[in-house]
């Protein structure tokens, strides 16, 4: 069992840049395919970005391609969502998921674990 823990979100004006951290304990993250997915108020849960067990690929939603990066450090166990060019609406709760599978998943139901998320606010 691996838990997940996101920080790292917050209130930020529109243009500006968050970094989320996704912190694992109980596992060794280098072992899964690693995703964030985020959900505002009254909508499902959507795919953001995914990275592969190896760190070699990756996947955007085509929303945050280009203002988002997704990456991984083995030493600390953590994953990161490096968000740039904010807008109002990428506000929303961000989740970080891990599954066992090499990965990279772009589908919500395949993912086995996630944290509790971390709000993020972009204010116009």
């Amino acid at each position: 069992q691996v838990q997940l823990v996101e920080s790292g979100g917050g209130l930020v004006q529109a243009g500006g840049s968050l970094r989320l951290s996704c912190a694992a304990s109980g596992r060794t993250l280098s072992n899964y395919a690693m995703g964030w997915f985020r959900q505002a108020p009254g909508k499902e849960r959507e795919f953001v970005a995914a990275i592969s067990r190896s760190a070699g690929i990756t996947r955007y939603a085509d929303s945050v391609k280009g203002r988002f990066t997704v990456s991984r450090d083995t030493a600390k166990n953590t994953v990161y969502l490096q968000m740039n060019s904010l807008k109002p609406e990428d506000t929303a709760v961000y989740y970080c998921a891990a599954d066992l599978s090499p990965g990279p998943l772009v589908v919500r139901h395949l993912y086995s674990y996630w944290g509790q998320g971390t709000q993020v606010t972009v204010s116009s």
